[in-house]
């Protein structure tokens, strides 16, 4: 018999690796792609999540006439109050708004309120927050309630050493009532609830959705800002070895039943993701920051909600925070 002489037909390596190096800059061409519609569908889960929470606080509005304090005296948030209106009638009977919440880990919470502290409610948490770990009965929430672009945490006082602070301008507050027909500003153009990022949960772990304490180190120095602009300055001025002495709140985020505002309220003191600072004597300029690309989303006190950019001017952003202030908001 003749032998065959015809070569059998495959790939030779070269071919071989030039497939797969071809597959692999398709691959690495997709990839931002994917990531892109994955953020976008996040980003549009977390709009749904504020959208239900605004009217959640409306539908309260509806019922007792007035929005849901931002803290009250017992330090629950507004978030307790709004549970009914956000089918979470379960959790909220778990609630004993008799006695005071603690701000101690749940172990120290009054005995009612363990169990709701810790009970996870899905339409408080944006998908886009890479944190998914928490201490034991502490459930979390993205989404928090606008004081205002002051700095003074406490409602003002003549006593030193915030005597002639001006107080919260905002719509929520320490045992606020506020009605939507007080809000002169106009509901359209004053911002009702945005996003933050939880912390680390780590004092040794340096995140830039922490809580910086200025002021609690003589490394630092005590810093006492007058106004939300010398707050902001002191606050962005911080280097990563300054921040890394001052990182004294990384419990940001959780519970969301504790009326506090390294967890449900936040301010317009800084722009859309900028740092979060406390100051002694009670001044404090948490900012609104999310993961989302640019920006962050903000509930206005229509109702509607929509995404601002980190850029907007910083005199456009505190006149959203403002309720009463008489500006004109020149919305982007």
């Amino acid at each position: 018999m003749a032998r065959s002489t015809g070569r059998t037909s495959g790939f030779t390596l070269i071919e071989l690796l030039v497939v797969i190096a071809i597959i692999a800059i398709l691959i690495g061409l997709l990839l931002p792609a994917v990531q892109k519609v994955r953020e976008a569908a996040a980003r549009m889960s977390c709009q749904n999540n504020l959208k239900q929470f605004a009217i959640a606080l409306h539908s309260y509005h509806d019922a007792r006439g007035t929005l849901p304090p931002g803290r009250d005296a017992n330090s629950f948030s507004a978030h307790a109050y709004i549970l009914p209106y956000m089918e979470q009638d379960n959790v909220y009977k778990l609630i004993d708004f008799s006695v005071s919440y603690s701000p101690a880990h749940p172990s120290g919470t009054p005995a009612g309120n363990v169990t709701a502290a810790g009970s996870k409610v899905k339409s408080f948490v944006c998908p886009s927050d890479p944190n998914a770990s928490f201490p034991a009965a502490w459930a979390p929430t993205n989404y928090r309630v606008n004081q205002g672009s002051q700095v003074l945490w406490g409602l003002p006082t003549t006593a030193a050493p915030n005597a002639g602070m001006p107080g919260p301008d905002g719509p929520f507050c320490l045992n606020s009532a506020t009605k939507l027909t007080s809000i002169s500003d106009g509901t359209s153009n004053t911002a009702m609830a945005s996003e933050h990022q939880t912390g680390s949960f780590n004092a040794g772990v340096v995140s830039p959705s922490n809580t910086f304490r200025l002021g609690q180190t003589s490394n630092i120095g005590a810093k006492y800002p007058n106004n939300a602009d010398e707050a902001y300055a002191m606050c962005e001025a911080l280097t990563p070895a300054e921040m890394a002495q001052v990182n004294g709140m990384a419990d940001v985020g959780a519970p969301w039943i504790y009326g506090y505002h390294s967890n449900t309220i936040y301010f317009h003191v800084g722009p859309p993701n900028s740092r979060s600072c406390m100051y002694p004597s009670g001044r404090i300029g948490t900012a609104a920051r999310s993961q989302h690309t640019g920006g962050v989303n903000v509930a206005l006190c229509d109702g509607s909600v929509r995404f601002v950019a980190n850029s907007i001017p910083l005199a456009t952003w505190r006149a959203m925070g403002s309720m009463s202030g008489g500006e004109v908001v020149a919305l982007p």
